[in-house]
């Protein structure tokens, strides 16, 4: 659920305009950035089954990163981080907190859509999923309704240029395009470093791209 994650931080990036919005899109994809660092180190691991072409559901062992208790944790590093790298900014607290409420949106979304895989403390603890990407039709008007709104929300009001608004926009739906395609018509990766390594170097480029676009005129982070 990449495009989903990048609505919900649009529209928590509303409620704080002077953080810059790409800062949001990589707290809303953070665990994420955890999990496929973890992967290349051996720590967690992702799995492609044999029916992947029908289904486009890779296995995840991945408690450090999507567990429930992990989760928390590194919602609560995010905003601290954010608190710490905003000495001038007035109500930092707030914008640390809707940070770290940016991080923890990612759990919370990747919970209506995996399957019972989410782990609530550790890997041998209780797993949660609702398993929406089961019926794809439903996960993926979900996720297009996420991003859409979320990015209707940040747009609508934002104090940048048009040429700005338009390129962000093209952005995040060319997001939404390519997640869609990655749940119905993607092929097989070809191994999990593959993915992992493809996976962290989208959000980069993703997240560097709307941090310029969000940009403010006169803005200092």
């Amino acid at each position: 659920m990449f495009a989903g994650h990048v609505g919900a931080a649009l529209a928590i990036g509303r409620a704080e305009r002077r953080v810059n919005v790409g800062a949001f899109i990589l707290a809303a994809v953070l665990l994420d950035v955890v999990l496929w660092v973890l992967v290349l180190l051996g720590c967690e691991s992702v799995t492609i089954p044999a029916d992947f072409a029908d289904t486009h559901q890779a296995k995840f062992v991945f408690p450090y990163s999507h567990g429930l208790l992990a989760g928390i944790g590194w919602s609560a590093l995010a905003g601290v981080a954010t608190f710490l790298w905003y000495p001038r900014l007035q109500a930092k607290a707030r914008a640390a907190a809707l940070v770290a409420a940016a991080v923890f949106s990612h759990w919370l979304l990747d919970a209506l859509v995996h399957a019972p895989e989410l782990p609530i403390a550790g890997a041998g603890s209780a797993k949660v999923g609702l398993g929406l990407w089961n019926t794809m039709p439903v996960a993926i008007a979900l996720e297009g309704f996420i991003a859409v709104a979320g990015l209707y929300l940040f747009v609508s009001g934002a104090s940048l240029s048009r040429a700005r608004k338009i390129g962000l926009s093209v952005l995040c739906l060319l997001v939404l395009a390519l997640t869609v395609a990655g749940m119905t018509v993607a092929r097989p990766p070809p191994s999990a470093t593959a993915m992992a390594a493809s996976s962290l170097a989208t959000i980069a480029v993703i997240c560097i791209l709307a941090g310029w676009l969000g940009r403010r005129p006169g803005y200092h982070p």
